[in-house]
């Protein structure tokens, strides 16, 4: 994955099958789809692969337990599914989780074991394992800094856990390998429109060189998310609003939160949200929000009002008490809702179910979906896309394609933090012995390597500090101060490889530190 070998391909190609604006997990999802189905693919990012929303989720693989508590059967139903084959097709990143409920009234436990049983049930063959009733006591032992005062029992149930930004460039490679034109860093300007008012193409920009172009297509696919409002004012004669942005926000704590290997799972918080404390790279994620935002942002930031509701709820339900200065980073992601039809509804009352739109223009557009169910969504837009009659009919064979990366992990293998790399793992070692100086640690307190940096930077298309820390190794998400310590060293490496000059070097330094003030609480920035 090279971006100038995708520059040249970009040159070479006169008309595409599919164009797709977006790399996010829709679109990169679609670009899989479409070359693996035979289709001349190319997809343009503005900035970087899951730049926005899909590097900030809870980070679960899940059916959604509280979509089951809605009634959206169909949409659990699916997302298990999908579920399933993730945990097949991307083993290296998907894990199996166990989540545990505390209980604090005695009928809960009873209630919640009957409604696990109904989730357990429509997983059918893909399950990740029983959901069971427990006592008091066990509850205690498998999460060791519950509150015990008034506790009563507990349940168990399974789910999916992953890293959400490494599948992103993982599916990216993926596409590559299947055929597909993958570029970061060049930005959708202009719909381009025959006489008949029908898109033929689109218009970009590369961000770097400034170069134009502009780009043929038999149909051109918006997975925009957040920004498909912005795309759609290209298209429309008439300014509507498809989405509305929900923001969500989560705090990451030390390990010492919640010791063990198991998550916490709070289904009903004082204001009917569920919230989740999830083990991740040797910390916790704790979140998350459901806050509807009038402006949509590439840098969203953490509410004021999120961060305490967050801290309290958490302060409630742990012996151990997080406190402001126990927050290590905090990241906000806004979510790409269907706008409802009626004005003002709750963004909780909002289905999760995306939903596919088709101009009259021949615009293609996706709304609403989850990280979870983005192979389906893929699916769905390509045989839409036939449906127009603009591509030959081709069956989708997404359903068992392996990731790139996908070799199985155990937990003995997650002991070394590489493991995300699935069948990489070799080549960043073989990076390491041949090149001894990138053995040195990246950071004193992490185990991330100077190999890693390296590696994303000539294999997996990174350009910016921030591309490398908030999204290759994750460093900018784990521990905020520790990102900003570190990005001069990150930004003259990257000046070493891809051959930028001192000026660079200092707003590059500059542009990571105004970002990652956003994922400091307030009084730290």
């Amino acid at each position: 994955m090279n971006r100038s070998e995708q520059l040249l391909k970009l040159q070479n190609t006169e008309n595409w099958d599919v164009i797709i604006i977006g790399g996010g997990a829709s679109g990169l999802g679609t670009a899989i789809d479409a070359a693996s189905r035979g289709y001349k693919t190319i997809l343009f990012e503005a900035v970087d692969f899951a730049k926005g929303t899909s590097s900030r989720s809870t980070k679960l693989v899940h059916g959604g337990v509280r979509y089951l508590a809605q009634g959206d059967v169909h949409l659990v139903r699916e997302a298990l599914k999908e579920r399933g084959l993730l945990a097949q097709n991307a083993a290296h990143l998907v894990k199996n989780q166990s989540f545990i409920i505390p209980n604090y009234h005695l009928l809960s436990g009873y209630f919640y074991t009957i409604g696990l049983k109904i989730y357990d049930l429509l997983s059918g063959f893909l399950s990740l394992g029983s959901s069971r009733y427990l006592s008091k006591k066990k509850t205690i032992e498998m999460l060791p800094n519950v509150e015990e005062k008034g506790l009563v029992n507990g349940v168990i149930y399974h789910d999916g856990q992953f890293d959400d930004s490494r599948l992103a460039i993982n599916l990216a490679q993926t596409a590559v390998e299947n055929g597909a034109c993958l570029l970061n860093y060049i930005k959708v300007t202009n719909l381009l429109k025959d006489d008949k008012n029908q898109i033929i193409g689109v218009q970009v920009e590369d961000q770097e060189s400034g170069i134009k172009y502009d780009i043929k297509g038999s149909v051109v696919i918006n997975a925009t998310g957040v920004f498909t409002n912005a795309i759609m004012k290209l298209n429309d004669k008439v300014y509507k609003k498809y989405i509305v942005p929900s923001q969500g926000i989560h705090l990451v704590l030390d390990k010492s939160f919640l010791p063990g290997e198991n998550a916490l799972m709070i289904p009903k918080t004082k204001d009917g949200r569920v919230l989740f404390a999830v083990p991740w790279h040797n910390r916790i994620v704790v979140g998350t929000t459901d806050t509807l935002i009038k402006k949509q942002s590439l840098e969203p930031i953490a509410l004021e009002s999120e961060i305490q509701f967050v801290l309290e709820t958490a302060q409630r339900f742990l012996a151990k008490k997080p406190e402001r200065k126990d927050v290590l980073s905090v990241f906000a992601g806004l979510r790409p809702l269907a706008a409802p039809k009626e004005e003002g509804k709750s963004t909780k009352e909002v289905s999760r179910s995306h939903k596919i739109i088709v101009s009259e223009t021949g615009l293609i557009t996706i709304t609403g979906g989850k990280w979870t169910t983005y192979r389906k969504i893929a699916e769905d837009i390509i045989d839409k896309a036939i449906k127009t009659g603009k591509l030959q009919p081709k069956e989708c064979n997404t359903e068992h394609l392996s990731i790139h990366g996908n070799q199985p992990t155990n937990s003995a293998d997650r002991e070394n933090h590489l493991y995300i790399y699935g069948t990489d793992i070799p080549k960043i070692i073989e990076l390491q012995e041949s090149e001894p100086e990138l053995k040195e640690k990246l950071h004193p307190n992490h185990e991330f390597t100077m190999a890693e940096v390296v590696w994303a930077i000539r294999y997996e298309m990174a350009r910016t500090v921030d591309d490398i820390l908030a999204r290759r190794v994750r460093l900018l998400f784990l521990d905020a101060r520790a990102a900003i310590e570190v990005s001069e060293k990150t930004a003259r490496v990257i000046a070493n490889e891809l051959g930028h000059d001192e000026a660079w070097i200092n707003s590059e330094i500059a542009n990571f530190k105004q970002i990652a003030k956003g994922f400091l609480l307030s009084e730290f920035r």
